[in-house]
């Protein structure tokens, strides 16, 4: 099994912030692929391919950012599941230009309070992330304003135009794995 888990806040007020691309791309991802809509189990909300292949599960977790590590906490007993190999993370990333995409296999959490959360739980930074440029937070506006805030005009059309070429980099990583995906994707 392939797990690609989008990583936003739950809540109408937050649907279009910077914080939530991760939750556009997965979204994204369940429309391109006829994945069925997505349902609601527990505190996630999640949607997965059938029949043949592997099989490519897509979650949004329901409970904030900070804490959306707690919902990937059964990955560590999962048979035959390996977190290097079998996760790929997508986030928001307030260092990054507004539609800069950049994959890695591991890392820090570079300050973002999701990955510090998955981080926590899995006991691990050797898992794929993939970050999406909201852009870089002004010297003047405190970070969790700036996450938090809505896209001007110009650049959430921007972020939305690249989110055909995520889903196919998220293709790429399910078929290929994440170097293969990166070398694609990274600009």
């Amino acid at each position: 099994m392939k797990l690609i888990c989008g990583l936003g806040n739950p809540g109408t007020e937050y649907a279009d912030t910077r914080h939530n691309v991760g939750w556009w791309a997965v979204e994204h991802a369940q429309r391109a692929w006829n994945l069925p809509r997505f349902q609601r189990v527990g505190s996630v909300r999640r949607t997965e391919s059938g029949g043949e292949g592997e099989p490519v599960v897509l979650l949004e977790p329901l409970t904030y950012m900070n804490r959306s590590g707690s919902v990937l906490a059964p990955l560590r007993d999962l048979e035959g599941f390996d977190i290097a190999r079998d996760l790929l993370v997508v986030v928001d990333d307030a260092a990054l230009p507004v539609g800069r995409l950049r994959l890695r296999a591991s890392g820090s959490p570079g300050g973002h309070n999701g990955l510090k959360s998955v981080e926590a739980v899995l006991r691990t930074q050797d898992y794929a992330r993939l970050r999406i440029g909201v852009g870089v937070v002004p010297a003047d506006v405190d970070l969790a304003d700036w996450v938090l805030s809505e896209f001007e005009e110009d650049e959430e059309r921007q972020v939305r135009d690249l989110l055909p070429d995520v889903t196919n980099a998220m293709r790429v990583w399910i078929e290929h794995g994440v170097e293969a995906a990166a070398n694609r994707l990274n600009r």
